[in-house]
């Protein structure tokens, strides 16, 4: 039963493969990205290896900062993009209690079972690396890990929900009938989504965790997109988003990297002065990151849009399969890092390519068996 007043009659287009297969390149590259994090050894991870090797810690890092600065924003977005169709179908509190159980399962699966088992790790690291002296024990080991990303959607869900019911009385608008942002009110989001991420990494600085999420320095990019996602669906914005936005969003995005370089340019004041803290390489990069998340995003959109709308089985079935990848392949991958690759002698940046050459469809087959378990598909999908 749906919401009576907010229910729209309209007319929309069959499923968007395009969508489908930009989410599936999207978790392949959070696979990647925790990958880079293992063997360049320059964040905490449940299993690294640290290397000497200059040049790949440089390559892997910056692998890792531009996907950072786009791929989580661009997947609250598709989530966003999501939920008030769902909504519509099922009204305000099934869609609710849906998303409690299809997101706080997998969440609690993780905290419980997952992210110990993923633990071991760092039991495989040496004790004079990680500090540890003491047997590994379960129960010390509960924690969200990477599903703050899911945390964080169960939030920014429970608040849409709030919102609808709050707007009960007005009924939603036919799709489409707010046209897409013209350039200019993109060039304001983009210099504002700068100017709050700033404010917000004197408080938040980059890479400095809190509670259990990594950093909450890009909420300002992941809120807004999720808000931009569901207005994209009532506005039908996908259609309408110009085809020299595919082109010309790339060639900026490549362009702003400039920003990201004098950000971390130790010639312009620390290093780590980009993280945070009020300083002016901090305003810059909130800057490169917002332009580079918003091209890239338009940019893709586009490119998939055009050239990759289409799906076949196999597509279909690493569809079905991408959250649980993102659930599960923590522990997947650093099992095969930690055990399987561990005493291979190969230079890090081969290493890595093994591993993402093994580790990527790993993930994704685990995923398929996953879901053919009893009940996985009520709470897993």
């Amino acid at each position: 039963m749906t919401d009576p007043k907010l229910e729209v009659h309209e007319t929309r287009p069959g499923r968007l493969f395009y969508l489908d297969n930009l989410r599936i390149m999207l978790i392949s590259l959070v696979v990647l990205h925790h990958l880079a994090v293992i063997y360049a050894a320059n964040v905490g991870f449940y299993y690294v290896e640290p290397t000497k090797n200059v040049l790949a810690i440089v390559i892997l890092a910056y692998f890792q900062l531009l996907n950072q600065a786009y791929f989580m924003g661009l997947l609250f977005f598709l989530s966003g993009y999501l939920v008030p169709g769902a909504a519509d179908r099922k009204g305000t509190g099934v869609f609710l209690k849906d998303r409690l159980i299809r997101l706080g399962a997998p969440l609690l699966i993780y905290i419980f079972v997952l992210n110990p088992i993923a633990s071991i790790g760092v039991y495989r690291m040496p004790s004079e690396l990680t500090g540890i002296t003491g047997p590994y024990v379960f129960s010390e080991h509960f924690s969200s890990g990477p599903l703050w990303f899911v945390a964080m959607l169960i939030v920014f869900d429970a608040l849409y929900a709030l919102f609808r019911a709050a707007a009960k009385n007005r009924p939603a608008k036919a799709a489409g009938a707010t046209p897409f942002p013209k350039t200019r009110a993109i060039i304001l989001f983009v210099i504002c989504l700068a100017a709050v991420s700033y404010l917000a990494r004197i408080v938040f600085p980059i890479s400095h965790p809190f509670l259990n999420f990594p950093s909450l320095a890009y909420l300002p990019q992941y809120a807004s997109f999720f808000v931009l996602g569901a207005l994209a669906y009532r506005g039908d914005w996908l259609r309408a988003i110009p085809e020299k936005f595919g082109r010309n969003g790339f060639v900026i995005a490549v362009v702003s990297i400039i920003l990201m370089l004098f950000s971390m340019s130790a010639r312009y004041g620390s290093p780590a002065a980009f993280l945070g803290g009020g300083t002016l390489q901090s305003g810059t990069y909130a800057l490169f990151d917002s332009i580079f998340s918003v091209a890239l995003g338009l940019s893709l959109l586009v490119i998939f849009r055009r050239r990759y709308d289409h799906q076949k089985a196999f597509g279909r079935a690493l569809q079905k399969g991408c959250f649980t990848v993102y659930v599960i392949h923590c522990p997947v991958i650093v099992f095969l890092a930690a055990f399987a690759l561990r005493g291979l002698e190969l230079a890090p940046l081969l290493k890595f390519g093994l591993a993402a050459v093994i580790g990527v469809p790993l993930c994704f087959a685990i995923a398929y068996l996953v879901g053919k378990l009893p009940f996985a598909g009520k709470i897993i999908h």
